[in-house]
């Protein structure tokens, strides 16, 4: 890690539907020993302070739970309820979607580096595509409004945010039952070939 994360904080979002996964509750599912949430607490694991939008459960780490009202805003309404529940407000704002447990602290420094000085840095996918994964300035979500109901790109395209490619694995994410199948042989294929 490079060490240069004065000025951050983390917003990490776990409470989601989990529609294609019968509801399951995805920051409590396991990959390699632990749970989704506690990789995306050790991606974010320099911040200065980190929220937790979804249910309250015990973790390695203190962290702030909070939940979006009216429940059920989606992504960018869970970002801004995390924003709001920051004891300071930082520089940036690391955004983490529970589900990508392929993001690491060198991915969120990435980020972050990125960020520094222009509308935000996102995570992008082999195609382009931007993921729930990404780094803005604080001022940049405080000065949304009414965000339930509304997409993450309303945000995420607006200015000019700078794309992050992926590496290997980082924007996989854990969607259905198949994608957690997968990450489990991956991570036992991993173990084996070391």
């Amino acid at each position: 890690m490079t060490g240069e994360a004065d000025g951050w904080a983390a917003v990490i979002l776990a409470g989601g539907t989990a529609v294609r996964l019968d509801g399951a509750d995805k920051a409590a599912l396991e990959l390699a020993g632990r749970s989704l949430l506690e990789h995306a607490l050790a991606a974010v694991v320099v911040a200065d302070e980190v929220v937790v939008v979804g249910a309250e459960v015990p973790t390695s780490r203190p962290v702030t739970f909070t939940r979006e009202s009216p429940a059920g805003g989606g992504p960018l309404a869970a970002l801004c309820a995390g924003v709001a529940a920051l004891a300071r407000r930082p520089e940036l704002v690391v955004v983490l979607a529970v589900d990508m447990p392929h993001v690491t602290a060198d991915t969120v420094d990435r980020l972050v580096a990125a960020a520094r000085g222009a509308d935000g840095a996102w995570l992008v996918d082999a195609s382009g595509r931007r993921q729930l994964a990404g780094a803005v300035p604080c001022e940049r979500v405080l000065e949304l409004s009414e965000p339930h109901g509304k997409p993450m790109r309303a945000l995420s395209a607006s200015g000019a945010a700078v794309d992050v490619p992926a590496s290997g694995d980082e924007a996989a994410d854990v969607d259905t039952w198949a994608d957690v199948a997968r990450l489990r042989d991956d991570r036992g294929s991993s173990r084996e070939g070391t």
